[in-house]
């Protein structure tokens, strides 16, 4: 049935790759001709990727890729839309799916957490005796979490080594859950937590995105909403009892909107007065430095 509605595509299918690079000039024509708009990383360990298409796209886009030996099994998460969630195509290849730095390899076909489905996370994580790490940035939290979860102080993913070694290691005899967006985070961090040490890791199977997504769980115990990487900025997850922990970045007050200066290009969550009244900028100095212009 012809439809004009959009969808989301979120996937991701660690597997080797040889010459990453061709494939990755191969798979961009490939999209450009499809017509998909979004961003898709590959490296020789993997692809990586998120894009909107209209039904008849995405759904040959699927299609084709799973045609592939390769990545026979690809997960997608699918989320329905009015329009593009991008406004162009980056098809690029990269030494990692996602930048983490570690100085052993990591392969997730080999060493990765236990995965736990969305129910069985729900029922983990109202354990008295778990310890659950957000696996993503500090900005990133701060718009949604889990209840009770660690949050990071880190601005990007490659800083987690570091981080876990200096917050985490008095814990490495306790259950720990973990969770990110679509679940490719997870699978290096889990990984690298079992190399350094720690006995009983877990990992949310298809991330947050699933875990909203589940008909039986309907995102039970997140609060706020949930960061995407691309135009919609946040998705809702919690269906049962939704709420806002965002707080505007200049008053405090409650909100789930995130906008980005003009001029440092830093995001940060503003309220709807503060918005009016700060036009955007973070700050009274990055408002200054255009008028001085």
């Amino acid at each position: 049935m012809e439809t004009t509605s959009y969808r989301i595509l979120l996937f991701y299918k660690f597997v080797k790759i040889d010459e990453p690079q061709q494939f990755t000039a191969q798979h961009l024509q490939y999209c450009k001709d499809l017509g998909i708009k979004g961003r898709i990383l590959i490296a020789s360990e993997g692809i990586n990727g998120t894009l909107s298409g209209t039904y008849e796209q995405t759904q040959q886009y699927m299609k084709d890729l799973l045609a592939d030996p390769r990545f026979e099994g690809t997960v997608f998460k699918i989320d329905e839309s009015d329009e593009h969630a991008f406004k162009k195509l980056f098809v690029r290849h990269k030494e990692e799916l996602v930048t983490f730095r570690y100085e052993k390899e990591l392969d997730p076909n080999v060493l990765s957490g236990k995965r736990l489905s969305p129910k069985e996370f729900h029922e983990q994580l109202q354990r008295d005796d778990v310890i659950v790490l957000d696996g993503r940035t500090d900005y990133e939290y701060d718009l949604g979490h889990f209840r009770n979860a660690i949050r990071p102080n880190i601005d990007s993913f490659r800083e987690f080594p570091e981080w876990i070694r200096e917050n985490m290691a008095e814990h490495k005899d306790k259950t720990i859950l973990t969770y990110c967006t679509g679940g490719i985070r997870c699978e290096k961090l889990t990984g690298f937590m079992m190399e350094e040490g720690f006995t009983d890791v877990a990992q949310l199977e298809g991330g947050i995105v699933t875990y909203g997504q589940d008909e039986e769980v309907q995102g039970d115990l997140f609060d706020g909403k949930c960061y995407v990487f691309d135009e919609r900025i946040s998705v809702p997850i919690n269906h049962v009892a939704p709420s806002v922990v965002g707080k505007c970045y200049h008053c405090d007050e409650p909100t789930d909107t995130y906008v980005n200066c003009p001029v440092c290009n830093l995001q940060h969550l503003v309220c709807e007065s503060c918005s009016d009244e700060h036009s955007h900028y973070c700050s009274d100095e990055c408002k200054e430095s255009v008028a001085a212009i």
